[in-house]
C-alpha cells in the first residue's frame, strides 16, 4: 500500500501540477495603457541644430488582436520615422515579451525584454555593428508615454542615446484627470467605444476588441457579470 501512495504521488508529480502557463491576455493586461493613438514628436540626439532640424511627428497606435485562445497587441506608425508597424506578443516559455517591427524600409527586427514598474524595456543585439540596441518605452501617465533608442557596444555597460518620441493620447488633454473610466469588457483596459447585447451596452477599447466581442459576446457577458458578482 506505502509503495502505490509513493508510485502515485511519483507520477503525479511527473504528470505536472505545476504552475499552469499564464494566458497571454493575462500576461498582457498590464499593457493596457498602451492601446489607442497617440500623438508624438520625435527628436534625434545631437546639437541644439541637429535636434531642430531632424525632429518629426507621427502617430502610434496601439490595438488588441486575438485569435482562439492567443492575444497580442498591434501597433502601426503613421509618418513614423523609424517603424512602419509592429506586434507585441507574450513568451510563457521566458515570461518576457516580444516585440517584432518593421521599419520603413521594411526591415524586420525583433526585440525581447519585459515590464518592470512603468519601464518596458526591449533589447536587440546587432552582430554587424557590434552593438546592442534598447528600445524602452515608458509608461509615465494615461495620456503620456515615451520611447526611445538607446545602443551600447557589445561588452560595454553604458548605452548611449539615438532618439527619444514623447507622444499625448489623441483627443485627451494631459491634464485630464479624474473623469469617469469605463472598463472594457475583453481586455479590462479603459473603454472607449460603445458595444451592445441583448440590449445592454457596454465598452472596448480599441477596434480589435470591439471585433472579438462582436464574435463572442454572450462569453465576455458572462465573464463580465460573474466578476462583478465578486
Amino acid at each position: 500500500m506505502c509503495r502505490l501512495l509513493f508510485t502515485l504521488l511519483v507520477v503525479g508529480i511527473a504528470c505536472g501540477d505545476g504552475p499552469k502557463e499564464k494566458p497571454a491576455r493575462d500576461a498582457l493586461k498590464p499593457l493596457n495603457i498602451l492601446v489607442g493613438s497617440w500623438k508624438g514628436t520625435g527628436t534625434p540626439e545631437g546639437t541644439q541644430q541637429e535636434r531642430q532640424k531632424g525632429h518629426w511627428q507621427e502617430t502610434v497606435t496601439w490595438e488588441w488582436q486575438f485569435k482562439d485562445a492567443d492575444a497580442w497587441l498591434t501597433v502601426a506608425f503613421d509618418k513614423g520615422k523609424h517603424f512602419a508597424r509592429g506586434e507585441l506578443r507574450y513568451r510563457p516559455a521566458t515570461d518576457d515579451f516580444e516585440l517584432t517591427l518593421t521599419t520603413v524600409g521594411k526591415d524586420k527586427l525583433t526585440y525581447a525584454g519585459k515590464l518592470t514598474g512603468k519601464q518596458l524595456a526591449f533589447d536587440r543585439p546587432v552582430p554587424e555593428a557590434r552593438q546592442v540596441e534598447r528600445l524602452t518605452f515608458s509608461l509615465l501617465h494615461d495620456n503620456r508615454i515615451t520611447y526611445r533608442l538607446d545602443a551600447r557596444p557589445e561588452g560595454g555597460t553604458a548605452f548611449t542615446r539615438k532618439y527619444l518620441v514623447g507622444l499625448t493620447k489623441e483627443g485627451e488633454a494631459f491634464a485630464d484627470v479624474g473623469r469617469p473610466e469605463r472598463e472594457c469588457i475583453v481586455s479590462g483596459g479603459a473603454g472607449t467605444m460603445a458595444v451592445s447585447f441583448e440590449g445592454k451596452t457596454y465598452y472596448v477599447c480599441c477596434s480589435g476588441c470591439r471585433d472579438e466581442f462582436k464574435a463572442n459576446p454572450k462569453k465576455y457577458v458572462e465573464e463580465w457579470e460573474a466578476k462583478r458578482k465578486k
